[in-house]
């Protein structure tokens, strides 16, 4: 694998190790730097939850919620390119029903501007620690107008 993907997924891999996935995320598989696979619980309250009953008592005692699997592919020009994500729907598991979601485990590629929005609140609101990159300086003085224009140097963070 390219030099920059493995540093990369061994940076992630490491964090991943150490700080542990947030809630309701578990890594399951990442015995290599092509293919990772997690665990991924629905969680709060949502459509993706489903009553467990109590027969005895003949009603709902507790809620649980699903859990489905993802696959991460990565290629050689990782994170300059996103990794292909779908949902694992063998072995008996299933996609998720979702009105993005192909029964295959496919998700559909085509994130709306608020998706986007979603995807990055999370990021931020994720943060540990209010800093900008080490190399900021040198990276703003050097970037083009278009981000994915960004050279590979700077995306090893």
């Amino acid at each position: 694998m390219a030099s920059i993907a493995s540093k990369r997924l061994v940076k992630e891999l490491s964090e991943i190790k150490s700080e542990g996935c947030p809630v309701g995320i578990h890594l399951i598989h990442s015995d290599d730097f092509s293919r990772w696979i997690f665990s991924i619980e629905v969680l709060g309250d949502s459509l993706y939850q489903v009553p467990l009953f109590d027969a005895s008592l003949a009603f709902e005692v507790d809620w649980l919620s699903e859990v489905h699997t993802l696959q991460f592919r990565f290629d050689l020009q990782y994170p300059i390119s996103s990794p292909a994500v779908q949902f694992v729907v063998t072995d008996g598991k299933e996609a998720p029903i979702h009105p993005h979601v192909y029964s295959n485990g496919h998700v559909c590629p085509v994130l709306s501007v608020i998706a986007v929005c979603i995807t990055i609140q999370s990021m931020l609101a994720s943060c540990k620690e209010k800093k900008r990159p080490l190399d900021d300086r040198m990276y703003v003085r050097s970037a083009p107008e278009n981000p994915k224009k960004v050279s590979e140097r700077y995306l090893a963070h």
